[in-house]
C-alpha cells in the first residue's frame, strides 16, 4: 500500500484496498485494528482499508440477495454501518489530498446511499481530475447509472460511450460499453444477438486497447477473460484460444464467476474453443 502511494499508483491502490478489506471481513479482522493501532491515526494507507473496510461490512451485513428477500434486519445493519464510511472518505481524502481512492470508494456508498445524481457527478469529477482514466473509478461508478439503481439504460449507456470514446488505447476503458450490454443483454441473447455488426465492433474496439495495455495492467487479466468469451459466442474462434491461453488456469472473473460452477463455465467455453479452431 505505502508503494502504491509513493509511485501514485492509483489502479493497483484501489485493487488492494478492496482486497484487504475483503480479508478483514471474511475473517476477525483484528490483523486491521493491530496496524491501525501501530501505524497511528494519520497513516494514509491504513485509512483507505478502513474505508474498503467499512464498506464492505456493511455489503456482508445487508447480504447479496435482491432487497424483497432481505429481512429488516439485515437492512437495519446496512444503514447502521455504511454511513460511517462518509467520515472515513473525508479523512483518508485529507491524509493524502492526490489520491483519488477514498473517492472511488465514496462511488459505491453514493449507489447504497442513493445520493442525488449532482452529488455522484460532483465526486466523479474530482476523481477524473486526479486520475483521468482509472479503470476501477470507471467499474465503480458504471452501476450507479443502470436503471437498477439510480439512472437508467439510456444514462449507463452514456457514461460507458463518453469514457470509452474519450480515452487513449491501453487504458481498457473501451470495455465499458461491452460490460453494460453484457449486465443488460447477456441472460436473454440469442446466439445472432452476439453477432450483430455493432457487437463485433463494440468487442474489436476493445481488443485494440488491451493489445494497447502495459502488459502488468492489473485488470487486464479481467479483460481477457469476459473478451475470450465475447469472442468464442461471435465464433471467433482462434482469436478466443489466444486470449484463453493467456489467462488459463483461473476462473475467478467475470463472466465465469456469475456461475454457480465458475470452473465448469470457464472450461466449456475454453474447450469449445479449442475444438473449433483445432478443426480450422
Amino acid at each position: 500500500m505505502a508503494a502504491t502511494r509513493e509511485r501514485r499508483d492509483w489502479q493497483r491502490r484501489s485493487r488492494y484496498a478492496a482486497r484487504l478489506a475483503e480479508a478483514a471481513v471474511e475473517g476477525d479482522g483484528g490483523w486491521l485494528d493491530a496496524w491501525e493501532a501501530a501505524a497511528g491515526p494519520d497513516d494514509p494507507d491504513v485509512a483507505v482499508v478502513r474505508v474498503e473496510f467499512t464498506i464492505q461490512l456493511a455489503g456482508a451485513l445487508r447480504g447479496s440477495d435482491w432487497a424483497k428477500n432481505t429481512t429488516d434486519e439485515q437492512f437495519a445493519g446496512f444503514f447502521r454501518v455504511l454511513p460511517q464510511a462518509v467520515e472515513r472518505i473525508q479523512r483518508a481524502a485529507e491524509l493524502n489530498p492526490g489520491d483519488p481512492t477514498p473517492y472511488i470508494s465514496e462511488m459505491a456508498v453514493a449507489r447504497g446511499l442513493n445520493y442525488p445524481h449532482g452529488d455522484v457527478r460532483r465526486i466523479w469529477k474530482t476523481i477524473t481530475r486526479l486520475d483521468p482514466y482509472n479503470y476501477p473509478a470507471h467499474i465503480v461508478a458504471l452501476p450507479y447509472w443502470y436503471a437498477r439503481w439510480h439512472g437508467s439504460d439510456e444514462l449507463a449507456a452514456s457514461f460507458s460511450r463518453e469514457a470509452s470514446e474519450q480515452a487513449p488505447p491501453g487504458t481498457l476503458l473501451r470495455m465499458l460499453p461491452l460490460i453494460v450490454w453484457w449486465d443488460h443483454r447477456d441472460d436473454g441473447a440469442k446466439e445472432a444477438d452476439f453477432r450483430t455488426p455493432e457487437l463485433v465492433a463494440m468487442v474489436d474496439a476493445a481488443l485494440v486497447d488491451a493489445a494497447a495495455a502495459p502488459t502488468d495492467h492489473p485488470d487486464l487479466p479481467r479483460t481477457r477473460h469476459l473478451l475470450a468469451y465475447f469472442l468464442a459466442r461471435q465464433g471467433r474462434w482462434e482469436a478466443a484460444l489466444e486470449l484463453f491461453r493467456l489467462v488459463d488456469g483461473h476462473v475467478g472473473a467475470a463472466p465465469w464467476s456469475q456461475y454457480d460452477f465458475p470452473a465448469v463455465a470457464y472450461c466449456q467455453w475454453r474447450d469449445r474453443a479449442v475444438r473449433h479452431a483445432g478443426r480450422r
